[in-house]
């Protein structure tokens, strides 16, 4: 616990399901106190139940400028900023060349995840950690989510140069890259369940443990990253896929 102070502070977006639900739940069995931002509130009830002087729950749609900047502010009256895990995110089915599937999934993968640390960096302080969140496909073809993949590529690029600036004010900046989680965002790529059942099939059997990861696998990874015990790691995307990218 010694990695963990009971008086830091976390925002994680894309908080009401996988690995966001999973990273707040994470984080509060440490202590820390969290900032729980996302649309609805979703599958969060139970932890606001669980946790209701440590948990606080935002209502925020991450790519509009105006509930950003309300984040902000609402943030500063909770103290300084000392983890931050923009992770909300969408996937969508597309055509590599497909304008209007990359625009709409760059606003929210991209640059809705760096609006959120330029409005919450202001709140840190030397020893705050940040972590992005990508996709283990970024180091492979997957045929139908070319934009979604370069969505996030870039994110993990950025990263290693952010994290050498950033680094200057004593922040800590990495990225995890999940492989195939059961979460949510599978479910949104408009497949019917039958499709659905055929790729997670194909999917499980590269994978080592043969399975789909759970989001809480992710987000002990996560955690350990923001932790002083990742005190020496700048700049890098952990990948974390059970072995896919292995085979």
């Amino acid at each position: 616990m010694s990695e963990y102070s009971f008086n830091k502070l976390a925002v994680v977006t894309g908080a009401s399901s996988g690995i966001g639900l999973a990273t707040c739940a994470e984080l509060l069995g440490k202590g820390v106190k969290v900032i729980a931002v996302s649309r609805t509130c979703g599958g969060l009830t139970p932890l606001i139940q669980a946790y209701p002087v440590h948990l606080q729950w935002f209502q925020a749609d991450v790519t509009e400028e105006a509930d950003l900047n309300r984040l902000r502010d609402f943030t500063q009256v909770q103290g300084t900023v000392d983890f931050l895990v923009p992770n909300a995110g969408v996937a969508m089915l597309s055509a590599a060349d497909d304008h209007d599937a990359f625009e709409r999934q760059w606003q929210i993968n991209g640059k809705a995840a760096l609006q959120v640390f330029r409005k919450l960096s202001v709140l840190m302080s030397p020893g705050a950690s940040v972590v992005f969140v990508g996709t283990f496909l970024r180091q492979i073809a997957f045929e139908g989510l070319g934009p979604y993949i370069a969505t996030k590529a870039a994110l993990s690029a950025l990263v290693k140069t952010m994290a050498v600036e950033f680094s200057k004010r004593g922040i800590r900046i990495n990225m995890v890259s999940p492989g195939p989680t059961k979460t949510a965002i599978w479910g949104g790529l408009g497949l019917s369940e039958g499709e659905l059942q055929v790729v997670a099939d194909g999917v499980s059997k590269r994978l080592l443990t043969q399975e789909f990861l759970e989001p809480e696998a992710v987000a002990k990874v996560i955690a350990f990253q923001l932790s002083n015990g990742a005190s020496g790691v700048f700049g890098q995307d952990w990948v974390v896929d059970a072995g896919y990218s292995l085979i």
